[in-house]
């Protein structure tokens, strides 16, 4: 892909992602969007960056912070925040909420709330490919609380032994809800051990989405050679507490120092001003922010507008 294009590309859904976000931020405190969220300020380049390198009919599947996933997948936000606002017109009419995104004609999958349970879920998924013979790759995300769980661990097992043709992707903040990987983790390198698996292993703390997006590329073109399947260990840093809208300096697990730190290499503004140093003008750039914005403010009045379901859609296309 030309390189202008990629660039510009990646920054619209950056932004996409930031501004969905910062504006459920903006309208969480109206207590109309009845669901938890866990936003993913911060992080956007993973989602970005990883989604973009694959084709579209490959298989993404991710945990409860996957508002990033989603939109990076689709670029639609009608039916997110109707989602959001538990609206007929949401992608699941209300019952999936923030936690459960799931878009199947865009090949996301769909998202669990319980840490690792989408592992195992994305590994059938690729065992089902594989047994199909249709070459698509499955990623799946996840966070750093995954590893201390069993799921994981025999999920890499059997993608090893199948030789499976799926990316592990594990979003590493260093948190589990509030507690770090010093009191949660002996070991010291993830990747190391993942590695004595038969696995193709990467890792990155870059903040530039391009950077991600390359190194995606390299993982899946090592798989289609080796066969292996694939695990990606990439650092950032969320800006808000685990659930919610607010900032949680104050609770003492994590200092502003450290936050700042990271805001240095904010996403969004790497991206922008690589925008600017290889052609693209500022007036050009302003133009594409704002029909993005005018895309989500139009997308949450009629998120507003809309009915909500009748009762007797509460049982349908539950399993119970």
């Amino acid at each position: 892909m030309d390189k202008k294009k990629l660039n510009l590309d990646l920054y619209k859904n950056l932004y996409l992602i930031r501004k969905s976000e910062e504006k459920i931020r903006k309208y969480y405190m109206e207590d109309e969007m009845k669901t938890p969220v866990h936003l993913s300020v911060g992080q956007e380049a993973i989602a970005t960056g990883v989604v973009k390198a694959l084709k579209d009919d490959d298989h993404i599947l991710g945990t409860y912070r996957s508002h990033g996933i989603y939109l990076a997948r689709t670029n639609e936000t009608d039916k997110f925040f109707a989602e959001l606002y538990g609206k007929n017109t949401g992608l699941a009419k209300g019952k999936a909420g923030s936690m459960h995104l799931f878009s199947p004609e865009h090949n996301f999958m769909g998202a669990s709330a319980v840490v690792t349970t989408i592992v195992p879920v994305a590994t059938g998924v690729a065992l089902a490919n594989k047994m199909k013979k249709n070459g698509k790759t499955v990623a799946v995300f996840f966070g750093d609380g995954a590893l201390e769980e069993g799921g994981f661990w025999e999920s890499i097992n059997f993608a090893s032994l199948k030789n499976l043709q799926i990316i592990f992707v594990c979003e590493d903040n260093g948190l589990a809800i509030h507690a770090h990987k010093k009191d949660r983790q002996s070991f010291k390198s993830i990747t190391d051990i993942v590695s004595k698996f038969n696995f193709n292993t990467f890792k990155d703390d870059t903040t530039d989405v391009e950077k991600i997006y390359q190194l995606t590329n390299k993982a899946v073109m090592t798989m289609a050679k080796n066969k292996k399947p694939c695990f990606m260990h990439l650092k950032y840093y969320r800006y808000l507490e685990h659930v919610g809208i607010n900032e949680d300096f104050e609770f003492g697990y994590r200092k502003k120092d450290e936050y700042e730190k990271w805001y240095d290499k904010d996403p969004i503004t790497i991206q922008r001003s690589k925008l600017i140093k290889i052609g693209f003008n500022e007036d050009d750039i302003q133009k594409i922010e704002f029909n993005i914005d005018l895309q989500i403010e139009n997308s949450i009045k009629l998120a507003k507008e809309a009915p909500f379901p009748p009762s007797e859609e509460i049982c349908k296309d539950v399993y119970i």
